[in-house]
C-alpha cells in the first residue's frame, strides 16, 4: 500500500499496519514521520524497540530476522527498525527483506511492528521484488522534499501548527518569502527558525519585520553556507563570511567544527573510494546529500591523501587554538587560525597552487 506523506497522520488514527517502509533523502521530514509511527505505535504498547543497521556486503541478516521472533519479558510488542543507508540490501538483503516481509503479513497477534528506513530511491529499486514485497505487506511511504516554490506555504503552514502567521496580502507574501530565500534547500535549518519564532513572540500575527529580525541573526553569514562556499574553493566569498560570522559574535568552535567536519568527511570518503567502495554509496554513508553532495562529487578526485592529511593535522591544530592553547607555527588568534584552516580547504578544493605548499 503506498501513501503519500500528507496521508500518514490520518493513517496513524486508524491503526497500524504491520509494517512500513519510509524512503526520501529529506531528513527532517523522514524523521518526523518515523516519530509520528512511533507515537502511536507506543500508545498501541509497542514499548520496545530495537534498531539495524545495515553496513557492508557481509552484514548478518539473520539477526534481523531472529529480532521479530525474539520478544523480551516486559515486552508484548516490539518495534524492530532496519535502516539501509545505501538503498541496496544486496541478493541476501533481499532474500530477507521479502522473508521479513512475509512474516509481518502472516503476523495475526502484530507482535512486532517492522520500520524499514531507505533513502530515496530510483525507479527500478522500486520495482524489485524486495520492495514490492514490502509494499504488499505494509505500508510505503515516499517523503519527498519541498520544493522552492511551495517553500514560502510550508513555513506558513508550520507557523500555523504554532498558532502564528503572517500578515494578509502582500506584506505576508513578501515575509514568506524572505524566509524562504533565507533557509532555500535546509528544511531543518527553516524548522529551527520557526521554533525560534515561536519562543521570541507570542500567538499571532508576526509583522515582517519581527519575522527578518529573528531571521537576520543566522541568515546573513551561517556555517552551514561557509561549508557550501569552502567546497566550492571561493576565496572571497570564504573569508567575507568568516569576517561577517566574527563580527556577529559566531562562537570559534562552532565554525572550527563546520570545517573540521568537512575534512573529516572527505578523509572518509576518499579512503572509502580507495577501498573500492562506489562513490554513491560512500556519499550516503557520510549522510552528505544536496549540494554538498554534488560538491564532494566535484572536489574528491582533485583532493591527494597528502592534502588531506595534512589538513585533518591543520583541523587539530585549530582545535587547541580556539579553545585557548598555542600551536608551533600557527596564528594565536583563534580567528586567524580559522581563516588559514578555511583558505587551505578552500585552496584545495579549487585546485590552486595554495592547496598543494
Amino acid at each position: 500500500m503506498q501513501l503519500a506523506a500528507a496521508q500518514l497522520q490520518g493513517h496513524l488514527q486508524k491503526g497500524l499496519r504491520p509494517l512500513y517502509a519510509l524512503h526520501g533523502d529529506e531528513p527532517l521530514l523522514v524523521q518526523e514521520a518515523l516519530d509520528a509511527i512511533r507515537a502511536r505505535a507506543r500508545e498501541l504498547g509497542y514499548g520496545e524497540r530495537t534498531v539495524h543497521t545495515v553496513s557492508g556486503a557481509h552484514f548478518d541478516w539473520s539477526a534481523v530476522l531472529a529480532a521479530g521472533q525474539s520478544l523480551s519479558l516486559f515486552a508484548d510488542r516490539q518495534m524492530v527498525e532496519v535502516r539501509i543507508p545505501t538503498g541496496k540490501p544486496g541478493k541476501e538483503g533481499s532474500v530477507a527483506l521479502q522473508q521479513l516481509a512475509d512474516g509481518a503479513a502472516q503476523d495475526a497477534e502484530a507482535a512486532t511492528l517492522w520500520l524499514v528506513v531507505l533513502p530515496r530511491l530510483d525507479k527500478a529499486t522500486r520495482a524489485s521484488a524486495w520492495f514490492a514485497a514490502l509494499d504488499g505487506a505494509g505500508v510505503t511511504l515516499q517523503i519527498d522534499p519541498v520544493e522552492r516554490a511551495a517553500l514560502p506555504q510550508w513555513i506558513a503552514q508550520r507557523l500555523a501548527r504554532q498558532d502564528q502567521r503572517v500578515a494578509p496580502g502582500e506584506e505576508g507574501v513578501r515575509a514568506l518569502q524572505f524566509f524562504a530565500d533565507r533557509v532555500e534547500g535546509n528544511l531543518l535549518a527553516a524548522h529551527q527558525e520557526i521554533s525560534k519564532l515561536a519562543l521570541l513572540y507570542p500567538p499571532g500575527e508576526l509583522a515582517r519585520e519581527q519575522i527578518e529580525s529573528a531571521v537576520l541573526n543566522v541568515a546573513r553569514y551561517d556555517v552551514f553556507k561557509l561549508s557550501e562556499a569552502v567546497l566550492a574553493g571561493q576565496r572571497e566569498r570564504v573569508q567575507r563570511m568568516l569576517d561577517g560570522l566574527q563580527a556577529e559574535g559566531e562562537p570559534e568552535v562552532l565554525v572550527h567544527y563546520a570545517i573540521a567536519e568537512d575534512i573529516r568527511a572527505l578523509k572518509r570518503a576518499k579512503d572509502a573510494l580507495a577501498g573500492g567502495r562506489p562513490l554513491p554509496m560512500v556519499l550516503r554513508e557520510q549522510r552528505v546529500w544536496g549540494v554538498r553532495e554534488r560538491l564532494f562529487e566535484r572536489v574528491l578526485p582533485r583532493l591527494t591523501d597528502l592534502v588531506l592529511t595534512n589538513l585533518l593535522h591543520g583541523a587539530h591544530q585549530v582545535d587547541g587554538i580556539v579553545k585557548g592553547l598555542q600551536a608551533p607555527g600557527w596564528p594565536r588568534d583563534p580567528w586567524q587560525a580559522l581563516h588559514r584552516l578555511a583558505l587551505g580547504l578552500t585552496a584545495a578544493c579549487a585546485g590552486t597552487a595554495a592547496a598543494r605548499r
